[in-house]
């Protein structure tokens, strides 16, 4: 991890297309302001491991779910026979 020490109004470049601004400070928090493209997902930790968790069950649903279909549709061609 890379650890570094900025002052409000100063910025950190990721890449080429994200900057992350310094803000504010005031005792414990820090306001920081996030430029990326629209495309890129930015998200407070907490929120992107809900998100990653109801991906996660969604896939886990659909797996399930498409199992069970299979299984119908063979019993079902079965029948035709």
């Amino acid at each position: 991890m890379l650890v570094l020490t900025r002052k409000i109004g100063e910025a950190i470049n990721i890449g080429d297309s994200i900057k992350v601004s310094i803000m504010d400070v005031k005792g414990q928090s820090v306001r920081i302001g996030v430029e990326a493209p629209r495309s890129m997902g930015v998200f407070r930790e907490e929120i992107y491991s809900k998100i990653q968790q109801e991906n996660k069950l969604a896939s886990g649903w659909a797996d399930t779910n498409l199992a069970s279909l299979q299984s119908l549709m063979k019993g079902l061609k079965k029948g035709e026979k």
